[in-house]
Order: structure tokens, then C-alpha cells, then sequence
């Protein structure tokens, strides 16, 4: 997986490394605050994917508590960037 790319699968896999659980754990609905992530972890993840060019916001991100919800925050943002 190119260190450029935003996945579902590479947002699910940071998300695990940081509720120290396994990918395949991580569900779509799951809700995220109660698998343990915070606010400052959140902007964690929005810097390290951030690197990807895709420029999300906590504010889009914090409206949302799945990674159902944070994925289609950034599917949105993909169609936005890409030509």
C-alpha cells in the first residue's frame, strides 16, 4: 500500500494501531470513541493522512463516530480533488 494513498483499509489499520486492535476488529459501524480514541489521537490520524494530500479537517471528521462515517467524509474529499 502506497504511503500516498488513502484507504478504507489503511484508515481501518491506523485506527487499529491506535486502540492497539487488530483491522479486522475495527467494523464500519463501530463507534470509535468507545473503541478508545480521543481527540488528540483523531488529530494523529488526520496528520498522518493529511500527508496524503487530502486535507481533511477535524471539524468534517469530528461530525462522525464510525469509520462508515469518516470513510464517506473522505470519498467526498476524493471526488472533490481528483480531476
Amino acid at each position: 500500500m502506497s504511503q500516498n494513498t488513502l484507504t478504507l483499509e489503511r484508515m481501518r489499520a491506523d485506527i487499529a494501531r491506535m486502540v492497539h486492535e487488530q483491522p479486522e476488529d475495527i467494523q464500519l459501524d463501530d463507534n470509535l470513541m468507545d473503541l478508545g480514541l480521543d481527540s488528540m489521537r483523531v488529530l494523529n490520524l488526520l496528520v498522518s493522512w493529511n500527508e496524503t494530500g487530502i486535507g481533511l479537517d477535524f471539524s468534517e471528521i469530528a461530525e462522525h463516530t464510525t469509520l462508515q462515517g469518516w470513510w464517506s467524509v473522505v470519498q467526498k474529499r476524493l471526488e472533490q480533488i481528483t480531476p
